[in-house]
């Protein structure tokens, strides 16, 4: 086995795809940047670029069934979140929040209630802007996540 995890990236609009190679190359991690289109061509053998149809949720239903255990999945979505949490997976979001078995459940929880509100017109569907603060964080906990998988991976 490969003492080294895989980052699974939802790249679709990810804020933190330099980030994302930065710590892997440091860890020599390789990494699955996974979307509809869009993605730049690396010659990096450990860079992985996964084009999926525009079908709804094609590219979470992707990192979903190949994500494994002791690999690590960046996303926003929650719902994806949660179904590589149930995989075992560490899911981190661009922001470097862990999601795992004691978080996700309120994640989700408020994911829907938000929904609920915005589909009442109660909220803007509108989410704080993105910070050095969140990139610094998100640096922070994906090298730490990385540490941790491969020590699950040791024999």
């Amino acid at each position: 086995m490969n003492k080294h995890p895989t980052i699974f990236v939802d790249a679709d609009a990810c804020p933190v795809k330099d980030e994302v190679l930065k710590v892997a190359g440091r860890h020599e991690a390789p990494v699955t940047f996974v979307a509809n289109g869009g993605l730049r061509p690396s010659r990096d053998p450990m860079i992985r670029n996964i084009i999926v149809s525009a079908g709804f949720d094609a590219a979470d239903d992707w990192i979903a069934e190949n994500a494994g255990e002791t690999d690590i999945v960046i996303t926003a979505d929650i719902l994806l979140a949660r179904r590589c949490v149930e995989t075992g997976a560490g899911v981190l979001s661009p922001t470097g929040r862990l999601f795992d078995d004691t978080s996700i459940g309120m994640a989700t929880a408020m994911r829907n209630l938000n929904q609920d509100l915005r589909e009442a017109g109660e909220i803007k569907g509108r989410n704080a802007p993105f910070s050095q603060r969140d990139r610094s964080r998100f640096l922070e906990m994906l090298d730490r996540l990385v540490r941790q998988k491969m020590r699950e991976r040791q024999p």
